[in-house]
């Protein structure tokens, strides 16, 4: 969870009274923060040893969805709130003189689909900063930046004094050799593809570099006069920068992501409009969009619901009527107001744009109960009693580990992810376009998720051959396939693979191993002369580049047949059915192999997929 540093005076101040260290921490207890650390201790020390110490701090640690608690603003208008202090402000959109015809105007140039396609922007008038808000106002962008933007992946902030600028603005993407500015914090004009030079020096901002650096095009951002505000996800414009004297301040956010771009142009906005001449009251823009489409923002209206007394009361245990399930969600900032057609049962919630974390009615019956406190919840012993039990997959995976264990074989828990090199190239494999693969990985040994267990099991082999041999171990775990037809675009296999290293190359042994299990699983293996057999396993040869020639073949199994009429059509020499399954393959594995994993043993593997036994083991289990 992000923790957020606020000064304890400047707190205590906006909550109109003093807490203790227990007080406090009781409070954010109630409200569902956490009090982590108050530094007042440490800076009266710092102050005797007559040392330089900041304002006493308290460092509180905010739920990971709350982004309107990123900053003391949020914090202190939430428990206001929550004290019964406040009620909920109401955030307005003001209009300049003229109306919609007069609205700031940014066109979004067609390039942009290449790099950051989504663009929303907001105006703060008459804006009085002091040292401790201009601090906050920052602080809250990186905050935003490092959590819901993804270190700015998704989403890029950025704010401009608007006087010192002129509309409409324009954000383009361009060649970066074609773009040249002073960038924030510099005193001379450099191009886009110098910036990626000067500043992989500098930590802070060389993190994001990587964001464009490999695109043809450049996001960035012109006023009327060619003058620059931003170079997202990078960094804005000396020119535009704001300072304690800024008194209208111009915020553009660019994002590859819709909905967070919406998230985070409310929360900045939102967050800050207190400080404004007129409080919270936000100018909003005008974005003209290349297919002619054209959006006000940003969107500040609240999204309205229902929540149901009975359901919030049947999750809480409570007995509470709408009346007073109303006060509780007012404390937690949502509006309410009772349902005419039925005031008894259902609640009219109005969920704020600083609230995105309000998805479905169990959020509303969670704020009500944290209004109403947990502690204060009855306990009541549960009606239904439920009895759990392992899935069937994880059952039989627990089946070969148990087998193979008690067999001699080590089991080893390998890392999931590996090189591109390992999973395919180091096993005579072409990359078959099914593997997922990690963007921007940090480093070459996690680029994808692997697709076998054998790269992970060759590895352990290779940093343990200081071991006596003969080396035998095992690994029954996923891996991760492509497939579009799911709704995550991805889908996990459970599989079971062995590796055996030593003198001579074991084939038998692997071969042995498999038998092993398949006794266990009560599958039959069937042989040339049982090709009408209504189910069993059994091996072909076949060429695999990860095998060595000859000594490699492809496990089938036959799934029990309802029916045998196909089966009595099969001619006698034919073992092959079409549909029996290619589960797996099991063989010595070629020279070339072992020479990239850097083993100087011959070794033979297997590895097969557990998948197609689980209905059938289920079936006897229930049984």
């Amino acid at each position: 969870m992000p923790t957020v540093a606020v000064d304890k005076e400047d707190l205590w101040e906006r909550l109109g009274r003093k807490y203790s260290t227990e007080e406090f921490d009781k409070l954010c207890f109630d409200f569902g923060i956490e009090l982590d650390e108050d530094t007042t201790e440490e800076v009266e020390a710092a102050k005797k040893k007559g040392l330089p110490a900041e304002r006493p701090q308290l460092k509180i640690e905010i739920p990971a969805n709350r982004y309107d608690l990123l900053c003391i603003e949020g914090i202190a208008r939430a428990l206001r709130i929550f004290l019964g202090k406040d009620q909920p402000p109401q955030y307005k959109l003001v209009y300049p003189p003229g109306g919609e015809s007069n609205l700031l105007t940014v066109t979004v140039a067609p390039e942009t689909k290449q790099i950051r396609p989504y663009f929303a922007c907001a105006i703060l008038r008459n804006l009085h900063f002091t040292p401790r808000s201009y601090a906050s106002f920052i602080d809250l962008q990186d905050k935003l930046h490092q959590n819901l933007c993804r270190r700015r992946q998704f989403v890029a902030i950025g704010t401009h004094d608007l006087d010192t600028i002129e509309a409409p603005f324009r954000y383009e993407a361009r060649n970066p050799k074609d773009i040249k500015f002073i960038p924030l914090g510099k005193d001379k004009a450099y191009t886009a593809e110098e910036l990626m030079t000067v500043y992989e020096s500098e930590k802070h901002l060389a993190r994001y570099l990587h964001i464009i650096r490999d695109s043809p095009v450049y996001p960035i951002i012109y006023d009327q006069k060619d003058r620059v505000l931003s170079m997202p996800p990078i960094i804005n414009s000396e020119h535009s920068k704001i300072t304690l004297n800024t008194k209208n301040v111009f915020i553009d956010v660019t994002a590859t992501d819709e909905t967070k771009l919406a998230i985070v142009v409310n929360i900045i906005s939102t967050m800050f409009s207190e400080y404004c001449a007129e409080p919270f009251t936000i100018e909003p823009c005008k974005v003209v969009y290349s297919s002619g489409e054209t959006r006000i923002t940003p969107d500040i209206s609240s999204r309205p619901t229902t929540a149901h007394t009975s359901y919030i009361n049947s999750c809480t245990g409570l007995t509470l009527s709408s009346s007073q399930i109303a006060t509780l969600l007012r404390r937690m900032s949502l509006p309410t107001e009772p349902s005419l057609d039925n005031p008894t049962e259902d609640i009219l919630v109005s969920i704020p744009p600083t609230r995105p974390d309000i998805l479905h009615e169990c959020d509303i019956m969670e704020d009500a109960a944290i209004a109403y406190g947990f502690n204060n919840l009855p306990e009541r012993f549960p009606k239904t009693s439920t009895v759990g039990q392992p899935l069937a997959i994880s059952k039989l995976s627990d089946v070969v580990r148990i087998e193979w264990a008690l067999a001699g074989w080590v089991e080893v828990l390998p890392l999931i992810l590996c090189s591109h090199e390992e999973n395919f190239e180091w096993l005579n494999h072409h990359d078959d376009s099914l593997a997922v693969k990690i963007a921007n990985p940090k480093t070459l040994e996690f680029q994808v998720v692997r697709t076998t267990l054998l790269p992970g099991l060759l590895k352990t082999v290779r940093e343990n051959r200081s071991h006596p041999l003969p080396i035998r171990i095992f690994e029954t775990s996923d891996v991760v396939f492509k497939d579009k037809s799911r709704e995550r675009q991805a889908r996990n296999e459970r599989h079971a693979a062995a590796v055996w290293c030593n003198k001579s190359a074991g084939f038998e042994v692997v071969h042995g191993l498999l038998d092993r299990i398949m006794a266990m699983l009560e599958v039959p293996r069937i042989g040339s002369a049982e090709y009408k057999a209504k189910t069993g396993y059994y091996i072909k040869e076949c060429s695999d580049p990860a095998f060595f020639p000859g000594r490699a073949a492809t496990i089938y199994y036959r799934a029990p047949q309802e029916k045998s009429s196909t089966l009595d059509s099969i001619k006698k020499d034919v073992l092959h059915m079409p549909g029996d399954l290619a589960i797996g393959t099991l063989g010595i594995l070629h020279p070339t192999v072992l020479e990239k994993f850097e083993i100087g043993y011959p070794c033979s593997a297997l590895e097969f997929n557990l998948e197609p036994f689980q209905k059938e083991m289920q079936a006897d289990w229930t049984e």
